[in-house]
């Protein structure tokens, strides 16, 4: 891996929260990613699940973690299966972790190879009541393709059919959402590596670049701080493209007196982080695009400082739509009757800002954490408020990650990373 090796004291911790949430005499498993094809003999960079790197740290495919807390014998409460390595591995792939890797990496004792996993699985399953299964069970989930987790979780129902089932997500959503301090660090680290990447961009963007050169200023500089990359597709939108929400063709030329949206950010140890900020191209807003990138910027900083313990997500973002409806009728695109007369589904406001304003940020851009109940310390939160004008080939997104404190406004993991338009305007045309 790139990044420096995590203390394994956060995967104890992060164990220790799930383990004392399972019921009685009961069992969870959790299964690494599988290796996806694209075709012939080709495969896409393995990415780890998100599930099991946060309780063991795992960055390997092919492996599995079992949690068994009442287990009778004391070193299967806690078990990982790694896949052995030879000499053919590794020679064609690199060696594998050892079993004393394992350990380190991970802070559990019981490492067996995966082979070993049918025999020992059906034992502890004799003494247990309940499995726990990791279902994805994420509000924004759409997937088809059938994963390693599933083709277990089918295995597991046909051979101990008399068990009782639970669910690993509620726990996950509960405790994946409140971040450890060790967990900010390696975020703040990727927002500072987004951080230099941003600021590589501002003296390098001109009218004539084209979009995909963007990308790659951008990929060359978060690879060389020991980021894997982008944490999430990047969109790299110039004039009308910035109001296409999820743009990624990234191949237009960027013109003269166009702006740039890109939301584009870095990840690090698997952690995301989420950067939008819109420029200039030739380095100078008009005098209108500046009018809306402040209204962008001001809904921003007032939505921010909503993010406050025991805050609902659902009431926080109809505050959201309350600002920006303000700032829309200060810009002259709503009038009063426009608003007086709005359907309640479909507020005014959302005819130039359609999509919500905050969401969970961690292990996936879209993280777990609970929404439906208040918000608490340590929880990380994206703020991203936007004004999409097409008539005026206009498109404007800011975006910063902040962490919900205890006390008073939540803490900007972006706060170093250029914001302002007229430090944007001074750097690009220092």
């Amino acid at each position: 891996m790139k990044y420096e090796q995590i203390p394994n004291s956060l995967f104890i911790k992060n164990r220790k929260k799930f383990m004392g949430r399972m019921r009685p005499k009961s069992i969870a498993v959790f299964n690494s990613n599988d290796i996806y094809p694209i075709s012939a003999d080709s495969v896409m960079p393995f990415e780890q699940h998100r599930d099991i790197f946060y309780l063991s740290g795992a960055d390997q495919e092919e492996t599995i973690l079992v949690l068994f807390p009442d287990a009778m014998d004391k070193k299967h409460r806690e078990i990982l299966f790694v896949r052995e390595t030879n000499d053919h591995i590794a020679v064609w792939e690199g060696a594998k972790m050892t079993k004393e890797q394992a350990t380190e990496i991970s802070g559990i004792q019981t490492i067996y190879w995966l082979k070993e996993f049918d025999k020992i699985f059906f034992d502890l399953m004799t003494e247990a009541d309940t499995v726990y299964f990791n279902t994805n069970e994420h509000y924004r989930q759409a997937v088809e393709t059938q994963t390693r987790e599933d083709r277990f979780i089918q295995k597991c129902k046909q051979e101990y059919p008399a068990h009782q089932v639970a669910k690993s997500n509620p726990i996950l959503q509960e405790i994946r959402g409140i971040k450890e301090p060790e967990e900010l660090e390696l975020m703040q680290m990727a927002c500072n590596i987004t951080e230099k990447g941003f600021r590589r961009l501002l003296g390098f963007v001109r009218p004539g670049v084209m979009e995909y050169e963007v990308e790659a200023e951008l990929l060359h500089e978060f690879i060389r701080n020991r980021s894997k990359g982008f944490a999430y597709p990047p969109i790299i939108a110039s004039g009308n493209n910035a109001n296409v929400l999820h743009y990624l063709e990234n191949n237009k030329p960027c013109k003269d007196g166009d702006m740039l949206l890109m939301d584009v950010a870095a990840e690090y140890a698997n952690y995301s982080s989420d950067l939008t900020r819109t420029i200039p191209v030739n380095g100078r807003f008009t005098k209108r695009q500046k009018e809306v990138y402040n209204a962008v910027l001001r809904v921003k900083d007032e939505a921010t400082k909503l993010l406050v313990p025991g805050t609902l997500w659902a009431e926080y973002h109809k505050e959201c739509g309350k600002l920006m409806t303000s700032e829309l009728l200060g810009l002259g695109l709503l009038d009063k009757a426009d608003v007086q007369n709005e359907n309640q589904e479909w507020p005014a406001y959302k005819k130039y800002f359609m999509h919500g304003t905050s969401h969970h940020i961690g292990l996936n851009t879209h993280d777990y954490g609970a929404l439906k109940t208040p918000m608490k310390a340590n929880m990380v939160f994206t703020v991203e408020p936007g004004i999409y004008i097409p008539a005026e080939n206009m498109g404007i997104r800011l975006e910063d990650d902040v962490v919900i404190q205890e006390n008073g406004a939540p803490f900007n993991l972006m706060r170093n990373i250029p914001i302002e338009a007229e430090e944007i305007e001074e750097l690009m045309n220092a």
